[in-house]
């Protein structure tokens, strides 16, 4: 009905009530006459009740009519009721119309001219929201564009870090990317990219950077002689002035000595200007081992390792193959031991390697250790010591030895600087001092032959105050007598003494060139200087006399010559003493070390050389004796004597001419057995040699044959004190003689 109403005017309700003579029913009981029917089941037919009956459907529609003409009755009554009520509204609807239609044609042209007028406005606002998202989708781009514009110039400058082979900063860029940049801009493909790129990025740079490190191994092994010969170089100039300084403090003791000692004086005083040149020369230009060797590509690969977190793998690589080029160093070359050059390259490799080895442990963290530099150092030692052991033993040239031996220490003086121990080293050189000494000896026994071959055994003869001087000078001969003589006039000894007495002194001087910079106390070296020169004088110049005295050519007068020179040679021996004392700083007080055993050497040399006069005295006898042709068989002498016998006599007489020069005989020629008696075993005695048992039984035959000679010996006052002093002598000898067999 409502509907209708909006469409068309409603028609006026009858005046004689509701149609269809039913009842008007108000609307607003509507509710109360639905809500039993609704609400409840009790009004309605059930037709559950009747499904278990006959004709159930047909009862239930009958039913049904039933309640529906009931219902219609009911709403007859409402409207009915009601009915006033709708005719009003409908009366004051229509009254509203009107001002409905007007309000419609009003509200129609204000529609139309809000649509006419708002057509523009839709233009404009669909351009500003066009614009407000072109705006937005803007401002998001240059938000995106400013992270991404920040990646993208890292990535550029990685490149150019990469092309300038900056690899260190490269893998710095790449940590600030992965944990800065990248997270802010994870979701673009090209980040990703990026992002995949950057380990073959790290390990093109782990490539290169090996490929450079094992560049710098290559040129440190073949650089390594140049700086350690820098190294040693360096070592060596710091202590010239130490060394230089007691040599010009030792130049003095020549004036303490003789006038011979000035040619070691002048070497001292070149060696000592040399050595100021040197160092002159070396203080131009000073160079470390950075200005030889670039250290960058270690420094860059330890550090890319470090950041790459690989730092364990770069130390091992590092040492196993510093390891393998220490082999190769230690190995020496076959011919090392040829020439000092072998040594000189063998010891500045060494020196080269741990002189690098020690600027590696001390400006880098954890990449070389001193465990791992001390491990390393005991096995080159070990080697090097075994190396040069070998190889010494074939040097049989003493000045190679010496050159090799200031090597050594140069080498360890120059390790020892960078702080590894070298005390072995100097009991290696002990050990090559020995051999030092060997072919000192070997040296000097050439020497001496030749010496003793260019002697012509007789005394040296002088005819003037200078030659007489220039022996002086080279032999402390000192003898009044002979002073106060006229020229011309003879010294005792041949000329081998002042020779012999040279060389030995040569000898002292080339012992004293080992004993040189070795860290030893000057006590120490005058006691090895001492050793030395027993060696030299009891067994190379007592071998050399000794087979001197046995050979077939040297007849009675060279033998007694050599007796006499070996007497003077004797008495020199305490000069030699004050010489070693003197170059080794030593005071007479404060020695308490070997002493010279020449006393000795020269006593034997004597004994063999007067065995020797005797069993070849004894030959002549013989073969005189042998070669005569005596008459067995005369009944009565002619009246005179033989020949053959005035030669021997003759012969004798010249031979003990000769005799009457040894020191030896005034036992019997200037009755000196008080001299004998008083030193008998003193190992300074003058007849040191002479045995008690053979002075007895020289005595006795001497006894004897003045018995025989003359028998009226007794009746003479004279001869009966020689014969009592004889007797005296005889028993005291026996006394010595008894005491040795009692004592043996």
């Amino acid at each position: 009905m409502s509907g209708s109403c909006r469409r068309s005017r409603a028609p006026t309700p009858p005046a004689w009530g509701p149609p269809s003579g039913k009842a008007f029913i108000p609307p607003r009981t509507s509710n109360c006459l639905f809500r039993p029917v609704v609400g409840s089941r009790a009004g309605w037919p059930d037709r559950s009740v009747y499904d278990d009956q006959p004709n159930a459907h047909k009862k239930f529609m009958e039913k049904l009519d039933a309640c529906i003409r009931n219902h219609d009755k009911e709403i007859e009554k409402m409207c009915n009721f009601h009915h006033q009520g709708f005719v009003d509204a409908i009366t004051e609807l229509l009254k509203v119309r009107t001002d409905a239609e007007k309000l419609k044609v009003q509200v129609t042209d204000t529609n139309r001219r809000l649509q006419d007028a708002g057509k523009e406005v839709l233009v404009q606002t669909d351009n500003i929201i066009r614009c407000r998202i072109q705006q937005r989708n803007i401002t998001t781009v240059v938000e995106k564009l400013q992270l991404c514009l920040p990646v993208l110039e890292m990535y550029s400058k990685l490149k150019e870090q990469m092309s300038a082979k900056r690899y260190y900063s490269a893998l710095k860029t790449m940590e600030q990317l992965e944990n800065v940049y990248f997270p802010r801009v994870s979701q673009y493909r090209f980040c990703q990219l990026m992002i995949e790129n950057l380990p073959k990025l790290r390990e093109d740079i782990k490539e290169i950077s090996m490929s450079d490190l094992k560049d710098f191994l290559e040129s440190i092994r073949k650089h390594s002689d140049k700086i350690g010969e820098t190294a040693m170089k360096q070592a060596q100039q710091q202590k010239t002035f130490s060394v230089a300084l007691p040599k010009q403090n030792n130049v003095q003791f020549g004036k303490k000595m003789y006038i011979n000692d000035r040619i070691p004086e002048e070497r001292n005083e070149i060696e000592l200007k040399h050595a100021f040149e040197e160092e002159d020369e070396n203080e131009e230009e000073v160079l470390t081992v950075q200005d030889l060797v670039d250290f960058s590509p270690v420094y860059r690969c330890l550090h890319i390792y470090s950041v790459l977190g690989d730092e364990e793998t770069f130390e091992n690589y590092y040492r196993k193959q510093r390891k393998k080029q220490a082999r190769l160093v230690l190995q020496p070359q076959s011919n090392m031991h040829e020439t000092v050059d072998g040594y000189r390259r063998y010891f500045t490799q060494i020196v080269g390697f741990f002189v690098v080895e020690d600027h590696i442990l001390h400006v880098t963290q954890g990449l070389v250790t001193r465990a791992y530099t001390d491990e390393l150092w005991n096995m080159a030692l070990s080697k090097i010591i075994a190396v040069l052991r070998a190889h010494s033993s074939y040097c049989t040239d003493p000045d190679l030895v010496l050159e090799l031996k200031n090597l050594i220490v140069i080498f360890a003086d120059t390790l020892q600087g960078y702080g590894f121990p070298v005390n072995r080293l100097f009991d290696l050189l002990f050990e090559i001092r020995d051999q030092y000494s060997e072919t000192l000896l070997k040296k000097w026994a050439g020497v001496f032959r030749d010496i003793f071959e260019e002697d012509n055994y007789s005394p040296i003869p002088v005819v003037n105050e200078e030659e007489y001087k220039i022996v002086i000078s080279k032999f402390p001969f000192q003898d009044p007598d002979l002073e106060k003589q006229s020229f011309p006039k003879k010294f005792p000894m041949s000329q081998s003494v002042p020779r012999i007495y040279t060389q030995v002194k040569e000898f002292i001087y080339a012992s004293l060139k080992f004993s040189e910079s070795l860290h030893r106390s000057s006590t120490e070296i005058d006691d090895m200087l001492r050793k030395s020169t027993n060696l030299l004088l009891t067994r190379t110049l007592n071998s050399c006399l000794l087979n001197l005295i046995r050979k077939p050519h040297i007849g009675l007068t060279e033998l007694v010559q050599i007796i006499i020179n070996t007497t003077h040679l004797e008495q020199a021996c305490k000069y030699l003493e004050d010489f070693i004392t003197n170059i080794t700083n030593i005071s007479q007080e404060t020695v308490h070390t070997t002493r010279l055993y020449g006393l000795s050497t020269f006593k034997d040399a004597r004994h063999a050389a007067e065995g020797e006069i005797y069993t070849k005295l004894n030959q002549k006898i013989d073969e005189f004796v042998q070669l005569a042709d005596y008459d067995w068989t005369m009944s009565e002498p002619d009246g005179r004597a033989s020949g053959y016998l005035m030669d021997l006599i003759n012969f004798l007489r010249s031979i003990f001419q000769v005799f009457t020069h040894l020191p030896l005989l005034d036992l019997f020629m200037v009755w000196d057995w008080s001299t004998y008696l008083a030193d008998y075993g003193q190992p300074a005695s003058k007849y040191l040699r002479v045995n008690p048992n053979t002075a007895l039984t020289l005595l006795e035959k001497v006894k004897d044959t003045n018995k025989k000679n003359n028998i009226f010996a007794q009746f003479r006052k004279n001869d009966r004190d020689k014969q009592k002093l004889i007797e005296t002598v005889m028993k005291q000898l026996r006394s010595l003689v008894n005491g040795m067999s009692h004592h043996t």
